[in-house]
């Protein structure tokens, strides 16, 4: 089998035609095109960028994170989104753990379209609505995709935690109601994160949980890891509010350790 190329896998050694200028093929650590209803796992150096592609617009990235040195510490939705005053994730936003740190940063969004509210789906919710949801049949759901990855890390069942999803989002309407943003939307759409520490990252490529069709629909996710420097002193994104750069500070710190 070797040189066989599938729609979704990893590539040893990574290989990507595509990476922004300045970076050096040789700082690429991760190039894998995960697949629909798959997952991925993976650890990530401080100074990181991870670049996720819907390469056929109905993607949706569960994204877990968690601190690669101190596992427990992991990424917190709550805080994330009432440090910032902003449910809605976009370029310039922070992911932020539960011990007030920054896990990873947003540099780049030209989706729009991400959920810090509903988390992923379970075995009952997709056994409800497609007709069984297990992990080894036919219509895999989030949260046993990222118990497989978490596992990766020697993690267990108590340690997957809401996640955020990006590329399909929702709004929240004036009455209180969630309105899921599910598209399919234009293929390529990107998203490029920065460690702000080491991290290990672990996704699922699932269906919305609130994605209003009745089939199983999903697309594959491209992930492209590259080496990179930390954020400098005078980073937009590290100093773009008091609260984001307590939180840097509280990484920095953290990491002189």
């Amino acid at each position: 089998m070797a040189g066989t190329l599938a729609e979704a896998m990893p590539i040893l050694p990574p290989v990507a035609e595509d990476l922004p200028e300045g970076v050096d093929a040789s700082d690429l650590v991760w190039e894998e095109s995960i697949a629909p209803g798959g997952y991925a796992a993976r650890r990530l150096s401080r100074g990181s960028r991870l670049r996720l592609i819907d390469t056929q617009g109905d993607a949706c990235a569960a994204l877990m994170i968690f601190n690669a040195e101190m596992p427990t510490e992991r990424l917190n939705v709550a805080d994330t989104v009432k440090v910032q005053w902003n449910a809605y994730l976009e370029a310039g936003m922070l992911l932020l753990s539960d011990m007030g740190r920054v896990l990873m940063s947003i540099l780049e969004d030209d989706a729009a379209t991400h959920d810090a509210f509903c988390g992923t789906s379970n075995a009952r919710t997709n056994a409800e609505k497609y007709g069984e949801g297990r992990n080894s049949g036919a219509y895999p759901n989030g949260r046993d995709r990222l118990l497989l990855g978490a596992a990766k890390f020697g993690l267990g069942r108590r340690d997957v935690h809401p996640c955020v999803n990006l590329f399909k989002g929702t709004r929240i309407e004036h009455d209180g109601a969630i309105t899921p943003l599910i598209g399919p939307y234009e293929p390529g759409r990107k998203v490029i994160l920065r460690a702000e520490m080491d991290v290990f990252v672990v996704i699922a490529n699932v269906p919305h949980v609130l994605d209003p069709r009745a089939d199983y629909t999903v697309t594959p996710l491209r992930a492209t890891a590259w080496r990179g420097a930390p954020a400098v002193m005078d980073d937009p994104v590290r100093t773009a509010t008091p609260e984001g750069m307590r939180a840097f500070l509280n990484s920095e710190d953290y990491c002189r350790r």
